[in-house]
């Protein structure tokens, strides 16, 4: 079997992020299922991450759970965010099914442990145990139990990198809706230059450049995706950001093609 590989599809581009209300963006999320199924074989080692898009982060930010978990309205919040996202993944799940991969519903917090914010632990047994028999583990951002706060996010761009370390992954591709690393928002920015690669000589310079995600965003938006990355890196797993909302991207970055930033 190949080496240990994590998908990140961010929730900006399989949902409309920037509805009122939960809306998939079917016409992305099914070509990338495509991507995914035209990719696949059983011998190839992969775990699917997925962002919450419009699912999670307009609940999250107007009832304020990612801070914690004071009252009845916030409790039934914390609950019906865990619905809605469970909704997507199984929305996710069935479009990578329809296109011949073994798409492994989980929700990472049901076992997840978070303190004042950070991770702390996760069980990782059945998800090895699934990738090592060909099914591909799918698995979401979502608001997790939190020891002093009660609740806290715990994002995908924090599920990737701990399951990296835990599983001996290689590489993490962050799929977004822009084309990796920009100096500036290159939304708002006609002259913000994309940055082929971010490695220790650039990183100072990079990290005072960085943003936050122009969308509404409680996860940190690209600086946090790009600090986590960058953490990582610093322990011998490199990532790549890439658009995907731009077809054959994810097909590429799973061959290895040199698109979008690299950070190792």
């Amino acid at each position: 079997m190949q080496e240990l590989m994590i998908v990140k599809l961010g929730g900006s581009a399989i949902t409309r992020k920037s509805s009122e209300k939960p809306e998939v963006n079917h016409d992305t999320l099914n070509r990338l299922a495509k991507e995914m199924g035209k990719w696949y074989s059983p011998e190839k080692k992969v775990i699917i991450i997925h962002g919450a898009g419009s699912y999670g982060h307009v609940i999250v930010k107007k009832t304020g759970i990612h801070k914690g978990v004071e009252n009845p309205e916030q409790r039934k919040a914390f609950a019906e965010t865990q619905r809605l996202q469970n909704e997507l993944d199984t929305i996710v799940c069935k479009a990578l099914i329809n296109e011949g991969v073994p798409a492994f519903p989980l929700q990472a917090s049901s076992t997840a442990v978070m303190e004042r914010g950070r991770l702390k632990k996760m069980d990782c047994e059945v998800i090895k145990g699934l990738v090592n028999n060909g099914i591909v583990p799918v698995l979401y951002g979502v608001p997790a139990y939190d020891t002093v706060q009660v609740c806290s996010i715990l994002s995908g761009d924090v599920i990737a990198p701990y399951l990296a370390l835990e599983l001996g992954a290689k590489m993490v591709i962050h799929g977004t809706n822009v084309n990796g690393v920009y100096t500036g928002d290159p939304k708002k920015d006609p002259d913000a230059k994309q940055i082929p690669e971010i490695n220790q000589e650039n990183w100072g310079q990079v990290k005072n450049a960085l943003g936050l995600s122009a969308d509404t965003d409680v996860t940190g938006g690209m600086k946090g995706k790009v600090e986590e990355a960058y953490e990582l890196a610093r322990k011998g797993v490199k990532s790549r950001i890439i658009d995907i909302t731009t077809p054959d991207n994810l097909f590429r970055a799973l061959n290895g093609e040199s698109i979008g930033t690299l950070i190792r």
